[in-house]
């Protein structure tokens, strides 16, 4: 006797095929934070499967907390980019020792990118307690796994994308009308690039590096981090 819900219709459990897993796999792996755009255009019906692949993500409580803002007006994408400078030179001071070399890092194609959306979360999420009444932040993890989804998606259609969190939330919103309690979360730079990058920009500038999966595994409870090996 099936225990699925008001007959709700499933989906075969199947594994994909071996050529639909290496493509998932290689989404997965080849996809960068992207800094570098070429300009040109995203074709409509190409951004439209790109919101509605960002739109299936999972959510906590199905409370789907993610609202795009698509921005199109030059005058518009100055202002983002100005505020994403000004956070820039902040965050440099801030970095002590390495503010010089921070410097050298490009950090955004606002101005290059063929789309720019802003990705924020609604008022109203504190009303949203399935799943969050001990984990409010659950409503960021979500949002999260929205774009991830339209990264994974840009980079199967030949785009690249860049998340951008280099600014201050409060003028971002009041610069886009949001209304209180509205808060956002990313800046996605989208749009055709000459390559991507062969390794993580970061990586590649070496800024840092990924670390073995290894140091990330622990058994049965929380284990000392093994620190830098000789």
């Amino acid at each position: 006797m099936s225990d699925t819900p008001f007959n709700a219709p499933t989906i075969a459990a199947t594994a994909f095929s071996e050529a639909e897993r290496a493509a998932v796999y290689r989404a997965i792996h080849e996809r960068r934070d992207m800094r570098h755009f070429a300009g040109g255009q995203v074709d409509e019906a190409v951004l439209l499967r790109l919101l509605r692949a960002a739109h299936h993500a999972p959510s906590v409580g199905f409370m789907q907390p993610w609202r795009f803002i698509r921005v199109r007006d030059a005058q518009m994408r100055s202002r983002i980019h100005a505020l994403v400078e000004d956070e820039r030179l902040r965050t440099a001071q801030a970095m002590g020792e390495r503010e010089a070399d921070f410097m050298k890092l490009k950090v955004q194609g606002v101005l290059q990118a063929a789309e720019v959306l802003v990705v924020a979360m609604p008022p109203g999420r504190e009303a949203h307690v399935f799943g969050r009444r001990t984990l409010p932040e659950m409503d960021v993890a979500s949002t999260a796994c929205a774009i991830q989804n339209l990264w994974l998606a840009a980079r199967a259609e030949g785009l690249g994308m860049g998340w951008v969190s280099l600014f201050d939330p409060q003028a971002l919103a009041q610069l886009l009308a949001m209304p209180a309690g509205a808060h956002p979360l990313a800046v996605l730079c989208l749009g055709p690039v000459e390559a991507y990058y062969a390794e993580p920009m970061l990586q590649q500038e070496r800024w840092a590096r990924r670390a073995p999966l290894q140091d990330m595994l622990m058994d049965e409870c929380w284990q000392p981090d093994p620190g830098p090996q000789p």
